[in-house]
């Protein structure tokens, strides 16, 4: 098999949720257990931390994985989906998995994948688990794919677990309220292995600490002793902060390369994980911290957060995708400086849309696109929405025209903004590759 051809395989022959949504969904573990024996159980053989909530996991794993890379440790690093190329998913010290590897784990396995009925994700996992082994990583950072209880994810013992925050999403699996999510992501502790939880959230914060309980599992709250206050933020998204812990300054004249108001929320998260987190590695140091952050686009690849991808007018793309998310984007946009607002907007078709567009400045100027993916919301159906919302716009089929459109009308000091859906960066990232 080419690469090519493994990939068309992987995405075509395999159940695959962020493309077809609940037809890819197992509300069991028993076929990932099944591929872990069959691999000859990596899961037991990583030594990881495992990384859950609603919004800023996927930051938060990312920044993780930069400090222990910056301390020296060999770091591997598993996260979904991907934005532009596969094997972003999978990293080793900040490097993609290679295609060869890819194409001979799909070669050397692909009668067991059939025969287990595996999904796109379960494949995934069973690949970054035995390459990680076969790597000799010291650690990896494993961030959950969805929920936690009965995520593909949930068959590792690791040092460490995190909980960013608890939001709706996914509701159709995880369930209607926020205790019900908190429970499901809660699956993810383990019993005797500290955890901790990012937010002080009142509904789901006595979830965690009955699990954490019953587990004898030591819990940490992150902003009961963290906080991060912002300084500045410039025009290419770096933020500037201190951080404070209890009170006292902890860290001054600290920088992130992730642009957005809610980072600090993340980042308060990753400062207690790294402080739970020294003893069992010695090597992490407050240099390693300040590097780790301030370099951690450069060091893992991230990218899709506030990430600036062009200046007059400044053109921002942002993987919000569900309400928490857009509120934290709000915050970021009443922040910023600009003349007129720019929406570039998509969404997929399981998301509640209509809510989320009521979110929206009414102010801001719309183009509406369709992520390229099957489970993308007709971008029509959005745009007769968008108008009872009060949110009228023009409509396109593909997001290089919506930004085409944005560009031709945006003066200088205006801001343009591509965020709703993560495939809709996806495909506004491809797109800017390609000009």
């Amino acid at each position: 098999m080419t690469y090519q051809e493994t990939l068309d395989y992987l995405f075509n022959s395999l159940p695959m949720y962020h493309r077809i949504g609940s037809a890819a969904y197992k509300a069991d573990l028993q076929s990932t257990l099944s591929l872990m024996e069959h691999l000859g159980h990596p899961e037991r053989n990583l030594r990881c931390i495992h990384v859950a909530g609603t919004n800023g996991k996927g930051s938060v794993s990312h920044l993780l994985a930069s400090v222990l890379h910056r301390a020296g440790y060999r770091v591997g690093l598993y996260t979904s989906p991907h934005l532009v190329d596969f094997r972003e998913r999978i990293r080793v010290d900040g490097a993609m998995i290679s295609p060869e590897a890819v194409t001979h784990f799909v070669e050397q396995h692909r009668t067991c994948f059939d025969t287990l009925q595996l999904s796109f994700f379960e494949m995934t996992v069973g690949l970054a688990f035995d390459y990680f082994v076969r790597q000799q990583v010291d650690v990896a950072v494993v961030e959950v794919g969805m929920g936690g209880r009965l995520d593909s994810t949930n068959v590792v013992s690791p040092d460490l677990c995190v909980i960013t925050n608890i939001g709706f999403d996914h509701t159709q699996f995880l369930g209607n309220t926020l205790p019900q999510i908190a429970r499901e992501k809660a699956g993810i502790i383990k019993s005797h292995v500290p955890v901790v939880v990012g937010e002080s959230q009142q509904e789901t914060l006595p979830v965690f600490r009955e699990v954490a309980d019953a587990l004898q599992s030591p819990l940490t709250v992150a902003d009961q002793h963290y906080r991060v206050e912002e300084k500045a933020v410039d025009e290419q998204g770096m933020l500037f902060f201190d951080v404070l812990r209890d009170g006292v300054v902890r860290f001054a004249d600290m920088r992130c390369s992730l642009g957005g108001w809610y980072q600090q929320r993340n980042l308060a998260t990753v400062m207690q994980a790294l402080e739970c987190l020294t003893p069992l590695y010695p090597q992490i140091t407050d240099a390693a911290i300040r590097d780790g952050i301030a370099h951690v686009v450069e060091d893992t690849g991230l990218h899709g957060r506030w990430q600036v991808v062009r200046q007059q007018p400044r053109t921002v793309c942002e993987t919000a995708h569900n309400a928490d998310g857009i509120r934290a984007m709000l915050h970021r946009i009443d922040n910023a400086s600009f003349r007129r607002l720019h929406l570039v907007y998509g969404c997929v078709n399981d998301k509640d849309f209509v809510h989320i567009l009521r979110l929206l400045p009414a102010d801001a100027v719309y183009h509406y696109a369709q992520p390229s993916v099957p489970r993308g919301l007709d971008v029509e159906t959005l745009a007769a929405a968008a108008e009872k919302a009060g949110r009228r716009g023009t409509a396109h089929r593909r997001v290089g025209d919506a930004l085409t459109e944005a560009w031709q009308q945006a003066e200088p000091d205006d801001l343009v903004l591509v965020t709703g859906s993560i495939f809709l960066v996806a495909d506004a990232l491809s797109w800017l590759q390609q000009q």
